[in-house]
């Protein structure tokens, strides 16, 4: 890389999206007497900002501007009749545009385009300058598909930065979605593509409506000139630390290594951590550190260190932005990293996640995409 700094992407429009109170992310019950904040919250972000800004590794973080992306950048992945529905439903606020959780209310369609433009801001600087940089941003991304809402998410905007890069120069990026929840939308976008490889590690809850009809399961490898380009690894409850390490090491190491990309993106959500509400697989600290030195190694190893970050979930106000800054530390290499204020002694975790489940879904896969 060329520095030893962390760029972070920041604008403070992303702030403006508000999915209001309800009944967690759904509309409020009225049996209910306090309707709880959706969430997808401000907060969560304001936090990972403050603990990066007051850390001891504020001096390793470079603050940058972002931006709105124009209309054409985010059709680039996004149809022009989808953007057209988002547009359209902020004029009637608010507004459920996938059915579910995804709300439209005043102020998101800009935090929808200053997240998407913040992002691409980011994936040019890591172009330009062969660094790591970190998209925080809002509302997520991963979930939305080329025309459709999903899961909190109005614009993907990882993917609008990889169209971006395959348009700039970059002709394999590799995504990696630590999210705890299926990167679907990443997936649906780039199926039949082989100059993205579209990883996913998460929780197993298979499909979940119309929006979300992907599986997440190992049988969905890529479609005609894309298969053998998507590998998901579905992850039993409770994976934890060294679970997510296993993974990191003997499944998603060796296949972006065959792959080659000329750049890493990660979708790096941290809702897999020991205190989210919406997320069970019991990742700490120490778990989200070592993604960070993956990332970073991977990134130095195959591609000048060309690594972008783009903020995905993560709902517990205060350990997410914690988690957050483990695995910055990971990037950029940290020898004294802060201890763990809040999180229990991983050796619990699970040993039959660690030596079954873990080979078996690499060996699965690559007989699929034989």
């Amino acid at each position: 890389m060329s520095d030893n700094k962390l760029a972070v992407y920041w604008h403070p429009d992303v702030l403006k999206h508000d999915p209001g109170r309800g009944c967690y992310e759904y509309e409020a019950s009225p049996l209910m007497e306090v309707a709880e904040p959706h969430p997808e919250t401000p907060d969560r972000i304001i936090n990972i900002r403050s603990i990066l800004k007051r850390g001891d590794i504020r001096k390793s973080i470079d603050w940058r501007d972002g931006r709105y992306a124009e209309r054409s950048e985010v059709e680039r992945f996004h149809t022009a009749a989808y953007i057209d529905e988002v547009l359209e439903a902020e004029k009637r606020p608010p507004t459920r545009i996938d059915g579910s959780g995804t709300v439209i209310n005043a102020g998101s369609v800009d935090a929808a385009f200053a997240a998407a433009g913040t992002t691409i801001a980011a994936v040019n600087d890591v172009l330009a300058k062969n660094r790591a940089a970190y998209a925080l941003v809002r509302p997520p991304g991963h979930h939305a598909a080329r025309a459709m809402a999903d899961g909190n998410c109005i614009f993907n905007n990882l993917a609008i930065a990889v169209e971006s890069a395959l348009q700039n120069g970059c002709e394999r990026v590799a995504v990696i979605d630590w999210d705890v929840h299926h990167g679907n939308g990443t997936q649906s976008g780039f199926y039949e593509h082989s100059d993205v490889l579209t990883i996913s590690m998460h929780m197993p809850l298979g499909a979940w409506g119309p929006n979300h009809p992907e599986s997440g399961e190992i049988d969905e490898v890529g479609k005609g000139d894309g298969k053998g380009f998507n590998l998901n690894i579905p992850l039993p409850y409770g994976t934890g630390d060294r679970g997510y390490s296993r993974v990191m090491d003997e499944l998603v190491s060796p296949v972006v290594h065959e792959f080659g990309p000329d750049l890493i993106v990660i979708a790096c959500g941290q809702d897999g951590n020991q205190f989210d509400t919406n997320g069970r697989n019991l990742l700490g600290m120490v778990g989200f550190r070592n993604l960070g030195c993956v990332a970073r190694k991977l990134a130095s190893e195959l591609c000048d260190g060309r690594l972008l970050l783009c903020q995905e979930g993560g709902y517990a106000i205060t350990y997410t932005g914690f988690c957050m800054y483990a695995v910055a530390e990971g990037v950029l290499g940290i020898a004294n990293p802060m201890v763990d204020p809040l999180a229990y002694d991983a050796t619990i975790e699970r040993p039959e996640v660690l030596f079954s489940v873990i080979p078996t879904i690499g060996e699965q896969w690559r007989t699929l995409v034989k």
